[in-house]
């Protein structure tokens, strides 16, 4: 017997829903029914001229929700539009009350339960009511500064500390990321909007209460700084010229401590024109571990990839909001 292929619709079409999108598209286990996207010049055209595979011609790209669903109601939503839980809210309320799983980028979505504790139970409730699974993945978060190094514990008899770098020329990045880490802002600029709550790197603050609840660290602080990198010459990229002066990205750095001491600690420095990209984790316990990723993850195939490869896991997982390791709700109810 013939298995059934997986209905999806692509929400969000920003570089990296097309390249998820072109992923799925080359599957054979996967019918793309329907693709969302509100930026006019991508309304209305076929999915196949956005990313380049002829064989989906006549899937038409839609302005909503449902207006994609004329097409079919999908079996899972591959959601890429924003990064804070509260803006998309209203858009995953939408896919669950259709009956529709979901696997979405949203940053703040991969472990909400400390930074948004109500949202995070209306999320799960209302994904069991209708039966269907939310899935909150990524690369980062969700892969390379939380779980790939909550994995690499599980050789380790005692965990006392976990430290993570990871250094990401932003120069080879698509434009939205070049344009979240501040690439041409001047200094002054760039202190106005993380003060205003709303720029760094999004799910850092996640990435490090992950690891402290699976770890059984029980923090007793947090420190999060954010600073710019400024650029030291002219440096151009595809989309722009960064002057000498102006920032070139950021440093963001969390810091967990236990009795005053920094237990946990994620260095992420993002900006045009680094040196060395890498990623590095050291934990130390018994036994210790230091693993290094040589040129660093790949964020923007990488991330496209984990979200495609995540259909099946919002297919087959227990209804409820989950990330890549187990359920938020209700695990974590005592948090």
């Amino acid at each position: 017997m013939k298995e059934s292929r997986i209905k999806v619709i692509v929400y969000g079409l920003g570089p990296i829903g097309i390249s998820t999108a072109k992923i799925l598209a080359q599957r054979k286990g996967i019918e793309i029914l329907g693709a969302v996207e509100i930026a006019e010049d991508k309304v209305g055209k076929d999915l196949s001229d956005l990313i380049g595979i002829s064989k989906e011609k006549g899937i038409p790209v839609s302005k909503n929700l449902g207006e994609a669903k004329k097409y079919g109601t999908a079996d899972v939503v591959v959601h890429t539009t924003a990064s804070f839980l509260e803006k998309v809210f209203p858009q995953l309320e939408e896919v669950i009350s259709g009956g529709m799983n979901c696997v979405s980028s949203t940053e703040e979505l991969f472990f909400p339960i400390r930074g948004a504790p109500e949202m995070t139970r209306k999320i799960d409730e209302l994904a069991k009511k209708h039966g269907v699974t939310v899935v909150g993945t990524g690369v980062n978060p969700g892969f390379v500064m939380d779980t790939l190094p909550l994995f690499l514990t599980g050789v380790c008899e005692r965990v006392d500390e976990v430290h993570i770098q990871r250094r990401v020329d932003a120069s080879k990045r698509r434009l939205p990321l070049q344009q979240k880490v501040g690439a041409t802002l001047d200094a002054e600029e760039f202190y106005k909007r993380v003060e205003a709550g709303t720029f760094g790197h999004i799910g850092l603050r996640e990435s490090l209460q992950y690891l402290a609840v699976n770890l059984g660290f029980e923090l007793d602080g947090i420190e999060e700084k954010v600073d710019p990198v400024i650029s030291e010459k002219d440096i151009s990229t595809e989309y722009f010229l960064v002057r000498k002066g102006q920032v070139a990205g950021i440093k963001h750095i969390a810091r967990g401590f236990v009795n005053g001491k920094s237990v946990l600690s994620l260095d992420l420095r993002m900006y045009v024109g680094a040196e060395k990209s890498f990623d590095r984790i050291t934990i130390g316990g018994n036994p210790s571990l230091e693993i290094e990723i040589k040129k660093g993850t790949p964020g923007d195939i990488a991330t496209a990839s984990i979200l495609a490869n995540s259909v099946t896991l919002a297919m087959h997982a227990d209804p409820g909001l989950i990330n890549t390791k187990c359920p938020l709700w209700p695990h974590y109810e005592k948090l």
